[in-house]
């Protein structure tokens, strides 16, 4: 298969992680961002233990200074980004009545925001090359809404309006844009809930299970094949069954 260069924001997290070894695994020259330099070593050590070389260049994607030139620094270093995978987040859960500026603020600028100022940087090469694969990792609760999370949701579902929209303008241009919506995965962050709390979310489940990041990394390379070309402004929902809409 042809080697590609792809990025993946947030990629040192849990799904993240299984995103980049994936893509590496193919065959592609895979790179992450950073905000916490000692912590984003100890990852790329890790991965290297276990054979998977990613590069690690610093860039806070809620920024768009920041973010292009994070862009500019993987241009100079590994090459023009080819995949982008815009997996970066965070949640501030509370009632929306309790919900300050800041947490909603905070979210809409890593989860939303983050797509602005990634992708801007890198679709004019993209349609110049007359390649590209966009892919955006959205949430199950963008689609049914959560409790307590109005702006992790609204975020989620405003990512992939995005994908929708950039999907129709560059779909002559061989640069196909879809979402990838998983459902509860057993990252480290939701194995942290406790135990009863996990157990109630499972029993609404019907495959009876909490994700595996694996899965998740499974479908975005799967739509960043080049045999993919025919895919754009897809919502693919990976959830168990969770959530089962049109």
């Amino acid at each position: 298969m042809t080697s590609r260069v792809a990025l993946v924001t947030g990629g040192t997290g849990g799904i993240g992680s299984a995103i980049c070894e994936r893509l590496a695994s193919r065959g592609h020259k895979v790179v992450t961002n950073y905000r916490n330099e000692d912590k984003a070593r100890a990852w790329q050590r890790e991965m290297k233990e276990r054979g998977v070389d990613i590069a690690i260049v610093p860039g806070d994607v809620s920024t768009a200074a920041q973010a292009a030139d994070m862009i500019r620094a993987i241009a100079e270093r590994i090459g023009a980004v080819d995949i982008l995978v815009n997996n970066a987040g965070i949640t501030r859960d509370t009632t929306f009545h309790r919900m300050t500026a800041d947490q909603w603020q905070e979210v809409i600028n890593t989860n939303l925001n983050s797509c602005y100022n990634v992708t801007r940087p890198v679709i004019d090469g993209m349609r110049e090359r007359k390649w590209g694969r966009i892919i955006q990792i959205a949430s199950i609760n963008g689609q049914k809404g959560q409790y307590g999370q109005a702006n992790y949701a609204a975020a989620k579902a405003g990512m992939h309006g995005f994908t929708i929209s950039l999907a129709q303008e560059n779909a002559k241009l061989g640069i196909t844009v879809n979402t990838v919506s998983p459902g509860y995965v057993a990252t480290d962050m939701v194995m942290a809930v406790p135990e009863e709390v996990r157990a109630k979310i499972v029993a609404q489940i019907p495959v009876g299970r909490l994700g595996k990041p694996e899965e998740i990394a499974y479908a975005v390379d799967f739509l960043a094949a080049e045999e993919a070309a025919w895919i754009t402004g897809a919502n693919l929902s990976i959830n168990g069954g969770h959530y089962m809409g049109w």
